[in-house]
């Protein structure tokens, strides 16, 4: 879709987060504050991002009441069978029942997807997450000379591997002692490698950042160069096979594989820096993730509004009990929806009119 403004506004809601930077889900509470934005900025489209995100899930849930249409965007992997699985993917199926597109980063991300939230594939987009690489520029010179770097950056959590980085440092440490870790990122497990640092006396050779800012990222990782990961998930699709080092998932191929890549530091057998920051430059530009992400806003701009009687005759289709509480959540979603545009109507919310595009700024030239 091309329009001839663009709205640069944000805005910051007076909703505390509780965990992992999401607030609290409530379904109705944010209906007033999300409908006052949706009108004031003209929304056609709503964008959310991330199954954890209760902001993003209720901003979608009531325009979707509001007959606004919505695209969802997946990031994650869930299971099928734990208690916290399990519901989070009834809230994500009733969540996206109202959804005109879903987008998800891998063909992995999608199968889950389209398996957890019950949704049909054609439904469904794959496109990868952009990266700027120009800021990702390799700078070889901050290496560290007659040392060896492993870079780690992630939550630390168990479903990222940490119960394996823990196994892996005082074993890579032992056998190699040019070798040292560094560690970014924070979260439950950072404990345990803590513990292991401790325990076998590696505080000058395992150097723990704790959590870093998305801006410092860049930092540490121009010095990163070979990729070794597990073989799970959507990894296997991020990078082609000769520039990243798959492994099945266990502490024992982590460690054999980690030590053919410091043999090739040693002996200077690995690519160049700069030819593998070329490659990859091309694999994930924002023009392109802009462009096909375009196409599914043409696509659902073109389709019909999903009405208040369909997406009850949808979540009628989730169950026995839970379709009937999605049922009357719904209902009373736009019970109060009525009530708030009794209220308040419309037309005594301002428009927030933007500045002119840049296209027709050009153009009155």
């Amino acid at each position: 879709m091309v329009s001839d403004f663009f709205y640069p506004n944000v805005y910051y809601l007076p909703l505390k987060p509780v965990y992992n930077q999401c607030i609290m889900p409530t379904v109705f509470t944010t209906l007033p504050i999300i409908r006052n934005i949706l009108i004031r900025e003209q929304i056609t489209i709503i964008h959310g991002h991330s199954a954890f995100s209760a902001l993003a899930l209720e901003s979608m849930y009531h325009g979707a009441t509001m007959g606004i249409k919505t695209v969802f965007t997946d990031h994650s992997l869930f299971g099928f069978a734990d208690a916290s699985s399990i519901i989070m993917n009834k809230l994500l199926k009733a969540a996206l029942i109202s959804a005109n597109h879903v987008i998800c980063v891998s063909n992995t991300s999608k199968e889950n997807t389209v398996l957890r939230a019950a949704i049909k594939p054609h439904l469904v987009s794959v496109i990868p997450n952009a990266v700027d690489a120009t800021v990702f520029t390799p700078d070889p010179s901050k290496r560290q000379p007659r040392k060896i770097t492993i870079v780690t950056i992630s939550r630390l959590v168990y479903r990222k591997g940490t119960d394996f980085l823990a196994t892996i440092i005082p074993e890579i440490c032992s056998r190699h002692p040019d070798v040292q870790f560094i560690i970014g990122g924070d979260g439950p497990k950072r404990l345990l490698v803590e513990e292991v640092r401790e325990n076998y006396q590696l505080q000058d050779r395992v150097q723990m950042l704790g959590m870093v800012d998305h801006s410092k990222v860049r930092d540490v990782c121009t010095m990163l160069l070979q990729v070794v990961s597990t073989r799970v998930g959507g990894v296997p699709e991020v990078l082609p096979p000769d520039l990243i080092r798959l492994v099945e998932p266990s502490a024992k191929a982590l460690v054999a594989e980690l030590e053919s890549a410091i043999i090739e530091q040693r002996t200077n057998q690995h690519m160049s820096p700069y030819a593998i920051h070329s490659r990859v430059r091309e694999l994930y530009k924002w023009q392109d993730v802009a462009k096909r992400t375009e196409l599914v806003y043409d696509r659902i701009a073109r389709e019909r509004e999903i009405d208040l009687a369909e997406r009850l005759h949808r979540y009628s289709k989730c169950g026995l009990v839970a379709g009937k509480v999605f049922i009357l959540l719904a209902v009373l979603n736009y019970l109060l929806l009525l009530f708030i545009q009794w209220w308040r109507p419309s037309k005594y919310i301002d428009i927030a009119y933007g500045f002119p595009s840049p296209k027709k700024t050009n153009k009155g030239q």
